[in-house]
């Protein structure tokens, strides 16, 4: 819990500096007021610590009746820069007709850019275009999650997601994601098992003392933050190769090192595809991958000596330990990572075409294609009230988890993961389960306040993601604006929160959570291209970023 008397320290400093420097964008005397206060913060000589930061409101308020307020770090202590996105927050903020919607949105949408890049070399220096094949060439980029520092694959790629469509013409962007993924390759060779990374050692950066996990293969503290496997972290780093490569056209990214994370990703994969009892002898196998914690909390760990409940041969599924909550899974073959890890082979399997890589290729495309048909005829359960619908987790035995989870991927996040489309009949009915009480017991309602949540919190705390991945997924009007009322009215504090309580909406989890911000601006980008006229007004034309 935060002191109270230490925000409101940071609150008179704040009004301090706008009063003293006439905005937000002010620079020069702040420096003098925050060395007062110089244990509270990190980085950059005299910046705020940004977690501590964001839990208080800041100046100038916005001019919607919310008054949100500027919560974006002063010029000079923001970690990455870049014209083309201030463009974008002019251009589409002053288009908006919700000014509460347009502050959140100049809040969040360059949020990883001004508080997450703990640190980027973008590759152009001297010799930098001589490739040997080592590791760490070229740009480079760790991007935190926000609070907590270190690199999540999957958060990273969540992070950037907004700023693909500006690498095109925005070099500095452009590197900055190249050097995402190069980072990103080396954490997946080192470590492919693993999903959180401390900063590279190239960086300088302290690493965090962390308590050491039971984990086979066993991993480098100093280079590893947290080692549990989640299938869809694998799946997020090919999705930020796919989406670069979308936006821009370039393979800049397929060097040596990044065809060796690859391997290791497919290596993964046919492990994890083992089923835990030999098919013939029906002996145990034990799991190439095992994890166990000291902890008294259920989901952080796995049962049965680190392996998991027993999974059954002959699915194609894969293996996934943990969900990208990072909270164990029941049952392991996960269906949304399953999915979206089908989509992103097919994908990969298009960009090394490109390159002449044909027997590649046609394995990654051939290997799409069976998870693609192992998630729909495995993953599909009859449900005796909502017809035929997306399990969460199977077995292979014929058990399944019914549920879902705000964080992504999620069974609501098909379309969105390009698995199908949203008119899907199958997906309709596990959409309209997903989204009642009565069919998903992770849907949670309060008077002010609903959405999906999950155990990573509890059972009184929804996630504003969930909103916005069902406004991002549907087509109706109502629906679109009703999610995004109910986000705006739990961000009093102008950024998206981790999760809310549904009965005390004032009451969140973490004030700066960057993958929510990321989210919240895909989806404004979305409608502005979309459904202009829920932004800017009946008749409006579409908002491109280009």
């Amino acid at each position: 819990m935060l002191l109270r008397g230490t925000g409101v320290a940071l609150i008179l400093v704040g009004l301090v500096l706008y009063a003293v420097e006439g905005g937000p964008e002010g620079k020069g005397s702040h420096q003098r007021v925050l060395h007062e206060h110089a244990g509270e913060y990190r980085g950059k000589a005299g910046c705020p610590e940004y977690s501590r930061y964001a839990s208080y409101p800041h100046q100038p308020l916005g001019d919607g009746p919310m008054g949100l307020p500027y919560q974006r770090p002063w010029v000079n202590c923001r970690t990455f820069s870049s014209e083309h996105v201030e463009n974008v927050i002019r251009d589409l903020t002053s288009r908006m007709e919700d000014k509460d919607l347009s502050r959140l949105f100049e809040n969040a949408f360059p949020n990883t850019l001004d508080t997450t890049i703990r640190w980027h070399v973008d590759g152009t220096g001297k010799n930098s275009g001589k490739r040997t094949g080592q590791d760490w060439e070229g740009a480079q980029s760790f991007i935190v999650t926000g609070d907590i520092d270190a690199e999540w694959l999957r958060d990273s790629t969540n992070q950037l997601e907004q700023y693909h469509a500006l690498a095109r013409k925005d070099k500095k962007i452009y590197n900055l994601i190249l050097g995402a993924i190069n980072t990103q390759a080396e954490f997946v060779i080192a470590s492919p098992y693993c999903n959180a990374f401390q900063p590279p050692a190239r960086s300088h950066l302290p690493v965090s003392a962390r308590p050491m996990d039971n984990v086979h293969p066993a991993y480098n503290p100093t280079t590893v933050f947290e080692c549990k496997y989640e299938l869809d972290s694998l799946a997020h780093f090919l999705a930020l190769s796919s989406k670069f490569y979308n936006s821009t056209g370039s393979t800049a990214f397929l060097t040596s090192r990044w065809y060796a994370a690859l391997n290791a990703v497919l290596d993964v994969l046919d492990d994890q595809a083992m089923s835990t009892f030999d098919n013939s002898s029906g002996m145990f196998i034990p799991n190439a991958y095992t994890f166990q914690r000291h902890t008294s909390t259920g989901t952080e760990t796995l049962s049965l000596g680190g392996n998991g409940n027993p999974l059954n041969w002959g699915t194609n599924l894969v293996r996934s330990a943990f969900r990208p909550s990072d909270d164990a899974t029941i049952l392991g073959f996960y269906i949304p990572a399953n999915a979206m890890m089908a989509v992103q082979l097919k994908r990969t399997a298009k960009i090394v075409r490109t390159a002449g890589k044909i027997d590649l290729a046609e394995n990654l495309h051939s290997r799409g294609l069976a998870l693609e048909k192992a998630v729909w005829e495995h993953g599909v359960v009859s449900h005796k009230k909502y017809g035929n619908v997306f399990a969460y987790e199977v077995d292979g035995y014929g058990s399944s988890i019914i549920m879902d989870d705000a964080n992504l991927p999620s069974l609501l996040s098909l379309p969105k993961l390009g698995f199908l489309d949203s008119s899907d009949e199958t997906y309709r009915n596990t959409r309209k389960m997903l989204l009642s009480k009565e069919g998903n017991p992770y849907y949670l309602k309060g008077r002010s306040f609903h959405g999906i949540g999950g155990p990573h919190i509890g059972l009184r705390n929804a996630w504003p993601m969930s909103l916005l991945v069902q406004a991002l997924t549907s087509d109706d009007d109502e629906e679109i604006t009703g999610a995004l009322e109910l986000v705006k009215s739990a961000s009093q504090l102008g950024l998206i929160h981790e999760s809310i309580d549904v009965k005390i909406p004032s009451s969140y989890t973490r004030s700066w959570f960057a993958w929510a911000n990321s989210l919240y601006s895909v989806v404004i980008l979305d409608l502005a291209q979309r459904k202009p006229h829920l932004l800017f007004g009946e008749g409006a034309e579409p908002y491109v970023v280009e």
